[in-house]
């Protein structure tokens, strides 16, 4: 049997800026994980998993609040994509896949609705175990691996970016370039690992019940393709962000790496507007505030990472303050780089 882990991942700086040719500091978070398991088998079957593919229920009431709750897909049409995503991909390039059938399952803790990456999770670590079912793990480059996890979820419908899919692929704290010149160039970004001891302490909030998150649609994608001034210099702002944020935690100025983290946010707050953000993910930013504590979006809403730059007595406050508006708040636990021996001798040289 092979089985791989891969984390939830949190976007410290830069975000949404992947998605617009911009830059972003990323982070393997340790605290919850997706994992995928293959074994040989006569057939190949996808498991549905007893919880997240759930089709028996005790009554409609159970089926209509479980959708109400966890909407309608489970996991099984992950795995279906990038099944189909990495046979094509190898087709295409001439990579002979020798190997009989396989069942794949899965299983996850990371919360739904959350913004940490749960989804791309599954599918990084399905391709992880058919990279090594195959044997080809040496014969795809570690920086096309993201992108062949986006494209299972573009086979979706899910509308995504490379960042995420980056900073699972490679754990640990990665830096990212999506400049228009590297992904038309080389089709993929500029990926640079960082040392995560270079990290302060930083928190991570969220809700249990994310239900009430923003659900208005966005008009930044269409704007910025307008070439709308204020949106495409303010998404510019948003790429500069981890420059100086790369150079903060090189230089452990943690004090900079604060103020551009509400900067991050505050940039986004003016793009999207109050409405498509959603009442509850600005009440989680406001209450890590409200102890001076600089926050933002781990994503696109449903969680905060925050950072408590005055120490233990603020991250106190902070516990305190979540504790009484309702909301989960835990340490962030950074997962170092997963990349082995063979993924390393695949890296383009920077």
């Amino acid at each position: 049997m092979i089985e791989h882990k891969v984390h939830a991942r949190v976007g410290l700086l830069g975000n949404p800026s992947d998605v617009y040719y911009g830059r972003t500091i990323s982070l393997s978070l340790g605290n919850f994980w997706a994992s995928v398991r293959l074994h040989p088998s006569e057939h190949l079957l996808i498991s549905p998993h007893p919880f997240h593919d759930l089709v028996q229920f005790d009554s409609l009431p159970h089926l209509v609040n479980r959708l109400n709750n966890e909407g309608y897909y489970g996991g099984v049409r992950l795995l279906m994509a990038i099944c189909k995503v990495f046979h094509n991909y190898c087709k295409d390039n001439d990579i002979n896949l020798q190997g009989g059938n396989f069942t794949l399952s899965y299983d996850t803790t990371i919360p739904r609705q959350t913004g940490l990456s749960g989804s791309s999770a599954i599918v990084c670590a399905a391709l992880n175990c058919l990279l090594d079912f195959y044997k080809v793990r040496h014969l795809i480059k570690v920086e096309v691996r993201p992108n062949l996890v986006l494209n299972a979820e573009k086979e979706l419908g899910i509308v995504a970016g490379l960042q995420d899919r980056v900073a699972q692929v490679y754990g640990g704290l990665v830096y990212m370039d999506f400049s228009k010149e590297y992904i038309d160039d080389l089709g993929h970004g500029m990926y640079t690992p960082m040392d995560i001891d270079l990290l302060p302490p930083l928190h991570l909030i969220y809700a249990e019940n994310p239900s009430d998150s923003g659900k208005v649609h966005s008009t930044v994608r269409q704007r910025w393709l307008d070439g709308d001034k204020f949106t495409t210099s303010s998404m510019e702002e948003v790429a500069n962000l981890p420059l100086e944020g790369r150079t903060a935690l090189l230089e452990k100025n943690y004090t900079k790496f604060a103020e551009l983290m509400n900067r991050n946010f505050d940039l986004r707050r003016a793009m999207f507007g109050d409405d498509v953000l959603g009442a509850l993910n600005l009440k989680m930013v406001e209450v890590a505030r409200s102890v001076g504590a600089a926050a933002k979006f781990t994503g696109s809403g449903g969680a905060v990472v925050a950072f408590c730059p005055n120490g233990p007595s603020q991250a106190k406050l902070l516990e305190d303050a979540c504790e009484k508006a309702g909301f989960v708040i835990e340490p962030v636990k950074v997962v170092s780089s997963c990349l082995n021996e063979i993924d390393l001798k695949t890296l383009s040289p920077q």
